[in-house]
């Protein structure tokens, strides 16, 4: 909260002295009853109060007090990341922790929400992908909303299968208005490309036109996932494979891409301005028409 106009308020001080020193003197007189004198003394007293209050409030809102968002979205150093993310029938298997008996999808929500939360330079999007992909959250700064999003994700959301061809096309369309110099995709997946319209070498060449590195993380037993096209498409993008044959490995793996090399991205700071004028207005207006009230009794 702050003043647009905060030299005007300076002039507070000068006029309240004024007031105190320019009061209505008071007569000197005998009164025969004293209450008349003492009720006559508290209307002055209260009417010196209520001049200085109303020239207060006057000053207040003629300063203009305003609360002050400073919003600064994209001024930070980081990179733009969208998390691609298996959701097929298989990331319902259980086994893939053995301290618990959640599943695939369960442990890799968690995992993706931690490291969400961990990127507080970075702008982050998700993309779910099964027989079809779907931008579940935009690139975005608010962390905790991505972070929300990925809770409310569930296996079978996108279909049965896996279109991991159809997963990195939608994640470069996240990233089309992306002005940072570094993006990339963390691709996750427990199976193999069987489904969609875009063919995972489609999806490697339009990623290389536009740029994007992709890390792809294969999760699951061994010989679960296409560990040679997961290797490729890594390769071919001039990112890294990472083999996670359980919780401990995929945390690793996040915990290696979360030391990922950072760049500048540039864009405007804004401010957004609450006026609170009209109240001190309001408190004003009352008091001084509770003033001329009691002037017109007396």
């Amino acid at each position: 909260m702050t003043f647009e106009y905060f030299p005007l308020l300076l002039l507070l001080f000068p006029l309240i002295y004024c007031l105190y020193r320019c009061r209505v003197k008071v007569q000197e007189g005998y009164f025969v009853h004293l209450e008349l004198f003492t009720t006559q003394m508290r209307w002055f007293r209260w009417e010196w109060i209520a001049k200085i209050a109303i020239v207060t409030l006057l000053l207040i809102t003629v300063a203009s007090p305003v609360l002050v968002d400073t919003v600064d979205p994209s001024n930070r150093q980081g990179i733009d990341i969208v998390l691609a993310i298996d959701g097929s029938g298989s990331m319902n298997a259980s086994g893939f922790d053995s301290k618990s008996r959640k599943s695939r999808f369960q442990i890799t929500q968690k995992i993706a929400q931690d490291f969400v939360m961990k990127r507080m330079e970075d702008n982050v999007g998700v993309v779910l992908f099964g027989d079809f992909a779907f931008i579940a959250s935009p690139v975005t700064y608010e962390k905790e909303i991505v972070s929300e999003m990925i809770g409310y994700l569930t296996h079978g959301m996108a279909g049965q299968n896996t279109a991991i061809g159809d997963g990195i096309v939608m994640a470069l369309r996240a990233l089309e208005k992306s002005k940072a110099k570094s993006k990339i995709i963390i691709l996750i997946t427990d199976g193999e490309h069987n489904s969609g319209r875009y063919s995972p070498k489609d999806a490697i060449a339009l990623a290389k036109e536009y740029g994007v590195k992709i890390y792809t993380i294969g999760i699951g037993k061994e010989g679960e996932f296409d560990k040679k096209l997961l290797e490729r498409i890594a390769d071919e993008s001039s990112g890294k494979f990472f083999a996670a044959y359980d919780s401990e490995q995929l945390q690793q793996s996040y915990d290696e891409i979360d030391a990922l090399e950072q760049s500048s991205i540039k864009s405007r700071e804004y401010q957004i301005k609450a006026y609170y004028y009209q109240f001190p207005l309001f408190a004003a207006f009352l008091l001084l028409s509770l003033l001329l009230w009691q002037r017109s009794r007396s």
